[in-house]
């Protein structure tokens, strides 16, 4: 009788690096795939599903205006248990640091189901940065009887908190499966064309710990630097947050040089992202992506979690200090020295074939039951 396998997530991020791993793991003869979104993204969501052709088994649709993390966890924990009781998965998978993951977790915990951990191990150890992503990531670690880690700094993070190394598995990053699927020498699109013979920055910043002053602070600085250079043209897909829309209206909406844009899909994001020069983000996922690509990003965060990216040259780490943006900035579009030294492709999060290791170890019955217990101190 083939293995039932459940996948959760929610948001863009999340599908982005779980349905290369639903496609392979509908792929095995002895997996039955079952896919539940929460719709905590709801559009952005719905645009990753449709590039790669998955279609949920379950939609809990539970996205709504101005929602809260209570909200969300409350709501994926009540409605999510039916679903659960009715399947009985042998497996349910969760990917990263999302509410969608954490409260999918508990839920599997409360009904003692076995749980598999995507990108598992990333830290920053300050639980209020990035948040609520470094709880729900730590606190998933807990309930998690699988943990399938993206490089061995994460693995070393898991071993160094007590996890037994036998419930650890090295696969890579599913991004980079992403990546192999979705970035096409022959893509065109009307915005690359204005851009074109101009040095192309592309930005994103929406974090719920940057909204308010720091990202006010961030457009303040790039709005300086891309009017002192003509060469320059930024490309913003604005997170459909109302609250980010108006500080990012009231900032750089009136130079012609930036052109703010609605969320890319993840085929349009991905082709912009090795098409451009240089990076601003507050992403987590795309210092993975601008690493492999070997695009040199600024990191507009006080901590990262992902420090493979740091430690390869291609990411430096800013915040979000209006005068530390515009200084790394204009150093980087001035610097070709500078410039040059981060501009090397260099790839810590594997060779894209994570999913088929993930598949591979759930094909062959090699997930231990029931998670240890851990060190209360890591919370």
């Amino acid at each position: 009788m083939p293995k039932k396998i459940m996948l959760v997530f929610g948001t863009r991020p999340e599908a982005i690096k779980m349905c290369p791993l639903v496609r392979e793991l509908q792929s095995r003869e002895g997996i039955q795939t079952l896919v539940c979104v929460t719709g905590q993204h709801r559009q952005m969501l719905d645009s990753v599903l449709a590039t790669f052709g998955v279609i949920p088994d379950y939609d809990l649709c539970l996205m709504r205006e101005g929602q809260t993390l209570f909200d969300i966890t409350s709501g994926i924990l009540s409605a999510i248990r039916a679903v659960l009781e009715r399947e009985k998965p042998d497996t349910v998978l969760v990917h990263g640091d999302t509410t969608t993951a954490f409260a999918a977790s508990l839920a599997c915990f409360y009904l003692h189901i076995p749980l598999a951990h995507v990108e598992a191990g990333l830290r920053t150890y300050d639980v209020h940065s990035p948040y609520p992503e470094e709880f729900n990531r730590r606190a998933i670690s807990l309930i998690a009887d699988m943990h399938f880690t993206p490089t061995e700094t994460t693995r070393a993070n898991l071993i160094a908190e007590g996890i037994a190394e036998e419930r650890i598995c090295l696969v890579g990053n599913t991004v980079i499966d992403a990546l192999r699927t979705t970035v096409r020498a022959d893509y065109t699109h009307p915005v690359l064309e204005w851009a074109r013979g101009s040095r192309l920055v592309l930005l994103t910043a929406h974090r719920r710990e940057s909204i308010g002053a720091p990202l006010h602070r961030i457009l303040s600085a790039v709005r300086r630097v891309v009017d002192t250079h003509p060469a320059v043209k930024l490309v913003y897909p604005v997170h459909p947050n109302p609250s980010v829309r108006q500080i990012a209206e009231e900032s750089i909406g009136s130079c012609d040089r930036i052109r703010m844009m609605p969320p890319f899909d993840v085929l349009d994001f991905h082709n912009f992202l090795a098409r451009s020069s240089l990076i601003l983000t507050d992403s987590g996922g795309i210092q993975e992506e601008a690493t492999a690509l070997g695009k040199p990003t600024l990191v507009l965060r006080d901590k990262t979690e992902r420090p493979e990216g740091a430690m390869a040259g291609v990411l430096r780490l800013v915040g979000t200090s209006e005068g530390a943006v515009y200084d790394n900035f204009t150093r980087l579009l001035d610097d070709r020295a500078a410039y040059d030294a981060m501009a090397k492709a260099s790839n810590p999060y594997g060779d894209g074939h994570a999913c088929q290791r993930i598949a591979d170890r759930i094909e062959s019955n090699e997930i231990p039951m029931g998670a240890p217990h851990l060190r209360a101190s890591i919370i």
